[in-house]
């Protein structure tokens, strides 16, 4: 089958000369002063604050920062939080108060570190905003990421496929079923500026189809508010389903599909579905759930045919670009930006990295994840690592 990788809205790289003038007119930014450019790398430390270790893409994420800027000599200092916000904030002011030479954050809630980033402009420390953005403040130098946006727009297109609305082109089908479909809307975590990039790239990709009747919402609930799942937990997203399932679908009423933004809260969902008798595969009857960041449990389903989608994010190349942006604080540059309006944190437009997202299927897994050796065949039979 012929898959269109959707790929992000094309950008313009921008100068280093821009990107100094966007921050001198946007804000002064945490690396006032900035590293020593004359430094050896083993004297300079780089501090990465991770979210969580019980999600398996910061893991991957963290492991790629750590070993791609140690291979380039420099000290790493590399916490988790376990998505506890006040541990995140001490981890970081220790950071700050030993001194580091950059910071790379991925946040737990980007709006609840304000003090630190003041902190670390004060202290002359470049603060690069990794994935998640750091909002509601000018102290943010650089932001690496994916077009989260286009990840909505990939995860609505997957789930419109799996209903037979798009064909193998994502077009509209020659066949296309005439509808009501019923489907459900999941969303991620509030507190994470990316679950709301996420959720409009899908709405606006549904919304025709909601509104000519082709699609419907049995729950009615279609606000981001009423379909968030707090701090991305799968448990959280299989009650929530559950619950669903007994309030709207208990009549023998069908569901069709649901849109999921995150493969932890697909297989929540799964769970729900398959614990209420709604089949074992997509073959037999379970709905088509989308879902995101290719965790090799939900990669597994996709080979088996029981989750219908996700989304690859290459964390690879996101902790390469991390590590080049931290390289570039560290030689006394600053690293260059291919999006320098998308990204407004309340404060300032954060000069921003976007890379591209893939979408995979059952049919492209193999030629995605296995043959780029992110992972091995064996990975995807077990499910493990």
């Amino acid at each position: 089958m012929s898959v269109r990788h959707i790929r992000t809205k094309a950008v313009l790289a921008t100068s280093a000369a821009m990107a100094l003038a966007l921050t001198a007119c946007e804000g002064e930014g945490a690396g006032a002063s900035g590293p020593d450019p004359e430094a050896d790398p083993e004297d300079l430390t780089v501090g990465v604050a991770m979210p969580t270790q019980t999600y398996e893409r910061w893991l991957n994420d963290g492991a790629a920062v750590e070993e791609g800027l140690e291979e380039q000599g420099y000290n790493v200092d590399l916490q988790y939080a376990d998505d506890d916000i006040p541990t995140q904030s001490q981890q970081i002011d220790q950071m700050i108060t030993q001194e580091v030479d950059v910071l790379i954050i991925a946040s737990i809630d980007g709006s609840a570190l304000t003090s630190q980033l003041d902190a670390a402009a004060d202290a002359g420390i470049p603060v690069i905003a990794y994935d998640r953005l750091l909002t509601n403040s000018e102290n943010v130098d650089f932001y690496v990421t994916f077009d989260n946006y286009e990840v909505g727009v990939n995860q609505a297109s997957a789930l419109l496929y799996g209903l037979g609305i798009f064909d193998e082109n994502f077009e509209e089908a020659d066949d296309a079923p005439e509808g009501p479909l019923n489907i459900e809307l999941f969303a991620g975590s509030l507190d994470d500026n990316n679950a709301h990039l996420f959720w409009e790239g899908a709405i606006d990709t549904l919304q025709p189809y909601l509104d000519d009747g082709t699609l419907e919402v049995p729950s009615g609930q279609t606000d981001i508010n009423q379909a968030a799942t707090q701090r991305w937990e799968q448990e959280t997203a299989q009650e929530r389903m559950e619950n669903l399932l007994t309030t709207h679908y208990s009549g023998g009423e069908e569901l069709h599909g649901v849109l999921a933004p995150a493969d932890p809260l697909s297989r929540g969902i799964i769970n729900a579905l398959r614990n209420d008798g709604w089949g074992d595969t997509i073959e037999d009857g379970l709905p088509v759930v989308t879902g995101q960041d290719a965790e090799i449990a939900s990669i597994s389903l996709i080979a088996e045919g029981v989750q219908h989608s996700t989304i690859f994010k290459d964390t690879r190349l996101l902790a390469e670009q991390a590590v080049d942006a931290a390289e570039a604080y560290l030689s006394g540059s600053e690293p260059e930006p291919n999006d320098t309006e998308t990204y407004d944190n309340g404060e300032i437009v954060v000069p921003s990295y976007l890379l591209e997202v893939e979408m995979v299927l059952q049919d492209n897994y193999e030629e995605i994840l296995v043959d780029s050796g992110y992972y091995t065949e064996e990975q995807v039979e077990t499910g493990q690592l």
